[in-house]
């Protein structure tokens, strides 16, 4: 497998005027090309503001995120970042009266000359990422019909129509019921494979992230990046160690969490 992304000995954190304030530091970790990666994490860990870093919305404080071909994203511009990484946001966009294949189109946007005008490839493109992600038969209905799931297809169509190496989506199961996130899940899994995509996915869906990713980051509470598969992570005991309170307890053996009998915590 190829190394799609790579953080080496990432710090990511803030600058504000004279104050500096690391969130978490030295992270190592490669995600490859064709895998879904999924990022889980404890709330406060800082699992927002790495993705972020990732695609370059923040400048990391000390170390480097690279693509494959070893360009270090902080040192690159806008356009060749958003021809390079494409993202899905946690929240459902609101694009007006836009129509599904005119949201799609947006994804040109890097690539439009100082004319916006889109060319029969931009719409070619559009129409092969809606069909990549079976959202054809939604193309002339307008986005502000479509059930969150449909949304949320076609937002990925947006963000393959940037013919990106990277696909980074922050929480984007949050509001789809318990099937649409298996199907979702499977389908980022099959855009990795199939097209040779690196995709990076953020999830507050443990259960679901352990069993359907490839491959798992786990940053902790106390700032440390856990990787590689969810069998091997699972029974290293980080995701216990991460998520384990009160009652909950996970089991590596069965990739769910149990609520235990009161009085029976350890």
């Amino acid at each position: 497998m190829t190394a799609g992304l790579t953080l080496e000995s990432l710090t990511i954190g803030y600058r504000r005027r004279r104050r500096t304030t690391a969130i978490a530091a030295e992270l190592s970790a490669t995600a490859e090309t064709g895998r879904l990666t999924t990022l889980i994490g404890p709330n406060g860990a800082g699992k927002s503001t790495l993705l972020r870093t990732i695609c370059g919305l923040h400048k990391p404080l000390a170390g480097a995120v690279r693509l494959a071909d070893g360009s270090d994203t902080a040192a690159m511009g806008a356009t060749a970042l958003a021809r390079r990484i494409a993202t899905v946001g946690t929240q459902i966009i609101d694009p007006g009266r836009l129509t599904v294949r005119e949201v799609a189109e947006l994804g040109r946007t890097p690539y439009l000359g100082t004319t916006a005008r889109l060319s029969d490839t931009d719409r070619e493109r559009a129409d092969w990422a809606l069909a990549v992600v079976d959202a054809q038969h939604l193309a002339d209905r307008s986005f502000q019909d479509l059930s969150d799931g449909e949304a949320q297809r076609v937002l990925a169509a947006r963000a393959l129509t940037q013919d990106p190496e990277l696909l980074v989506l922050d929480e984007p199961t949050s509001h789809l019921d318990a099937p649409s996130r298996v199907e979702f899940l499977d389908l980022l899994s099959t855009l990795a494979r199939e097209h040779q995509l690196t995709v990076l996915v953020s999830s507050h869906e443990l259960e679901l992230a352990m069993r359907l990713s490839d491959a798992v980051w786990l940053l902790g509470p106390d700032g440390v990046l856990h990787t590689g598969p969810p069998a091997a992570l699972a029974s290293s005991g980080a995701v216990s160690a991460a998520f384990d309170r009160g009652r909950l307890r996970f089991d590596p053996d069965r990739m769910v969490f149990d609520v235990v009998e009161p009085g029976t915590e350890r």
